[in-house]
């Protein structure tokens, strides 16, 4: 079945079966019908009359139920709810990887297909349904393996009662139940008689030995669809895949948003946009943090951009800061020289600042970074249907729960009267997954008005890349300072750190589990919990500024890994040591996961083996976020004024890889992003509080042609996987070469300059190369 076709269906599915009673937060119709005719979710409690399957569904939870997340068609198909976003990152490949394993199911007859917002689908950690942190695998790698091995035990059981066997002498192979006589029997005749066994509470999982499909390399599921452009979107739904015109009865949102973060609507020419042919409404509407703008109800998407083109509006600025890029950094600059809120650096050595102010030499160095704007190829769009008592969106979003929670509140509804069907987006890095939920909550503030006004029907609201880079949020600006002390022979003898920067997680639900004593978490991670054994003490400022800020991604590490590798680099030249010998020493005994990723790398780089061509550099880096670590040697050289990154070597520790291949593209793609950030052009600044950028052509993205020759190498392991969607992405450092010094993200060089708006580096106390 097409994608495009099956969005049509989950749709069909959803409205029809509205009123049915309700299996863990989803329909029993609507799951069937999400994996075709015929098909039956294994484990489903309303389907299993039995009281011992009443029993056993009593002990598990929503989440653990293999009826929530599997079902299994006639011909053998098996369809597996995915409860994460799938936006790029595999999940929709990877998720169904631990669930057919532990079946053994045949693979090519697995596919996965995004669950909507329901509680069975909510992170086993977290508890909410959300994709983020990396926490994808990581997080259901137990919960979706025991999902597969209760519906293995559920067809096993079902199968010997059939054959009057015992259920150790049933054989299970591609997908094919078989007995100790010679009988055979395909999943898909065996799922109805499965589906009335008791639900196992607790089964035995297998270990890595055993796996058959775990561990080996798998292309994506979807990956055919992807590059022929048959693969559907969330900017796609609602579009007849034949005609490419709406559906009818879909109209289409525009919303002229102010150009000043919070601004209100002071006058516009309602009359000019409706003049123009295909606009059917124009009102006001509030829109988030308290701003409020206009919204265009058009026949089509270029109708809706013409009307709200002529709008003319004027904006009521009063009362509202206005930010200036180059203001901001003067005043980071002197928030960083002074004391700030004291965050804490465990297991390391005690800072003395008497011996900073003692030391013989002295490196002193700043570190500034722009905002930064997430600019998925996708811009943010959403579906919605309010019909009064009830609601239904469409959308590819990172926070289904939060997102459903926040609809309804906008309505007047409770959750459970708001489904959320998740649809596959084109990027995201975090832009998806905003505590406000601020274009959902837009898109309810509309729906809402326009229904007040005696209108209903689908809405189809659309930003356009425009709307999105000068509108949206942000990865924050910062400024790091760091003043280290060294004694003669270049040993730290102190270490002084400053971070400025706007608090990503003050204000919103995360903040009472990760804002500690004032200080934001993910600002200072990657710092604050460094593996080197360096005596820091850590000083956080967090001013306001109205520019909404949000994770991008590898959120805090996305500057703090530049300036701590940096920083090791500057001390590994301090100590006249090389960098990746001196990256040894300070690790010590205490890391071995950090070692072998940097081992990997070095060793398959031919780093300090081979001979570079004149003009080139090596560059090393090693850091680890989101529990795996990363480990780079570049070589890179000059072109002209340009540097180039010819070579990038990645030794990767994420524990079990489940797919090697998808590993191998996560780390490839976030390093390119990573990249992103240190090209010249790739900042998002801000002039009398209006963002100067607006698309590509001023915001700067990587092209294919800066994209280097890519070696993936992963650290073996058997441990459980860790994180690996951000681990890759680190802002690469872009400096001019010398033969040997390493870099943050794997860069290369050393000379004392810097792009000036992606960082400025001051150093005192060290002679010149």
């Amino acid at each position: 079945m097409q994608y495009d076709r099956l969005l049509q269906h989950i749709a069909a599915a959803q409205h029809a079966a509205a009123a049915e009673p309700q299996v863990a937060g989803l329909s029993r119709r609507a799951f069937i019908k999400f994996s075709g005719a015929g098909a039956f979710a294994i484990g489903t409690v309303t389907l299993a009359p039995g009281a011992s399957a009443q029993a056993a569904a009593q002990e598990l939870k929503p989440d653990q139920m293999p009826g929530s997340f599997v079902a299994v068609s006639v011909d053998g198909g098996v369809t597996v709810q995915v409860n994460r976003l799938e936006f790029g990152q595999g999940v929709a490949t990877s998720l169904p990887m631990l669930v057919a394993e532990e079946m053994d199911a045949d693979w090519s007859k697995v596919q996965g297909v995004l669950a909507p917002a329901a509680a069975a689908y909510a992170d086993p950690l977290f508890h909410i349904q959300m994709t983020g942190g990396s926490n994808s695998v990581k997080n259901s790698w137990q919960q979706y393996r025991e999902i597969g091995a209760r519906a293995r035990a559920m067809l096993v059981a079902a199968a010997a009662k059939q054959w009057n066997v015992p259920a150790a002498q049933v054989s299970v192979a591609q997908g094919v139940l078989g007995g100790p006589a010679g009988q055979r029997a395909t999943f898909g005749e065996m799922a109805e008689a499965a589906m009335r066994e008791p639900v196992p509470e607790k089964v035995a999982l297998k270990g890595p030995a055993d796996f058959k499909l775990l561990g080996k390399p798998q292309g994506r599921k979807n990956a055919r669809s992807i590059v022929t452009g048959r693969q559907g979107y969330g900017i796609d739904f609602g579009v007849d895949p034949a005609t490419k015109a709406l559906v009818p009865g879909l109209q289409t949102v525009l919303v002229a948003r102010p150009p000043v973060f919070g601004a209100k609507i002071a006058r516009f020419d309602a009359g000019a946009a409706r003049a123009v042919r295909g606009v059917t409404d124009v009102f006001e509407v509030d829109l988030d943090r308290g701003a409020r703008g206009v919204a265009v109800v058009a026949d089509g998407y270029w109708a809706a951009k013409l009307g709200r083109d002529v709008l003319k509006p004027e904006w009521n600025l009063d009362g509202l800061e206005r930010v200036d890029s180059a203001q901001q950094r003067g005043r980071y600059q002197q928030l960083a020289r002074e004391p700030g809120m004291k965050a804490k650096v465990e297991g390391k050595p005690a800072y003395d600042a008497e011996r900073l102010a003692s030391a013989a030499r002295r490196i002193t160095a700043e570190y500034n970074f722009p905002y930064l704007a997430h600019a998925p190829m996708e811009p943010l769009n959403c579906v919605i249907d309010f019909k009064g008592d009830s609601c239904t969106v469409w959308a590819g979003t990172q926070f289904q729960t939060i997102d459903q929670a926040t609809v309804a509140a906008v309505l007047g509804l409770k959750p459970e009267q708001v489904t959320v069907n998740t649809l596959m987006a084109g990027g995201g890095f975090g832009r998806r997954a905003v505590p406000s939920a601020d274009y959902l909550a837009e898109a309810a503030q509309i729906a809402k008005a326009r229904r007040a006004a005696g209108k209903s029907g689908p809405l189809k609201v659309m930003w356009s890349r425009e709307d999105d880079i000068k509108g949206g949020y942000y990865r924050p600006a910062h400024m790091h300072r760091a003043e280290i002390g060294l004694d003669a022979q270049g040993r730290v003898l102190a270490w002084k750190h400053t971070i400025v920067g706007q608090s990503i997680l003050t204000g919103t639900p995360f903040e009472k589990f990760l804002v500690k004593d004032g200080v934001d978490g993910v600002t200072v991670e990657g710092v604050a919990d460094t593996p080197y054994a360096l005596p820091i003490a850590l000083d956080v400022h967090h001013p306001k500024q109205n520019v909404p800020v949000l994770w991008w991604r590898s959120v805090g590490h996305t500057h703090t890994a530049f300036v701590m590798e940096t920083l090791i680099d500057e001390l590994a030249q301090a100590a006249k040591k090389d960098p990746v010998a001196y990256r040894r020493e300070l690790l010590g005994d205490k890391h071995p996961r950090h070692l072998a990723a940097l081992e990997l790398a070095v060793e398959r780089s031919g780093y300090g083996k081979r001979t570079l061509k004149k003009g080139s550099a090596f560059g090393v880096a090693v850091h680890e976020s989101f529990h795996s670590v990363v480990a780079y040697v570049v070589e890179a050289s000059m072109k002209g004024n340009e540097p180039v990154l010819e070579r990038v070597t990645a030794g990767v520790h994420c524990n079990f890889a489940i797919n090697p291949l998808n590993v191998e593209a996560q780390v490839q793609g976030a390093a390119l992003m990573g990249l992103s950030m240190c090209l010249a052009g790739a900042a998002v600044t801000l002039k009398d509080g209006v963002v100067e950028q607006s698309n590509f052509g001023d915001f700067v993205v990587p092209r294919i042609a800066s994209m280097p020759v890519f070696a993936v190498h992963i650290v073996p392991s058997s441990e459980a996987p860790t994180g690996m969607g951000e681990p890759g992405c680190r802002r690469w450092r872009r400096r001019l070469p010398t033969p040997w010094l390493g870099s943050p993200a794997g860069g290369c060089g050393n000379c004392r300059s810097h792009w000036p708006e992606s960082t400025s580096l001051h150093r005192t106390g060290l002679a010149p190369e």
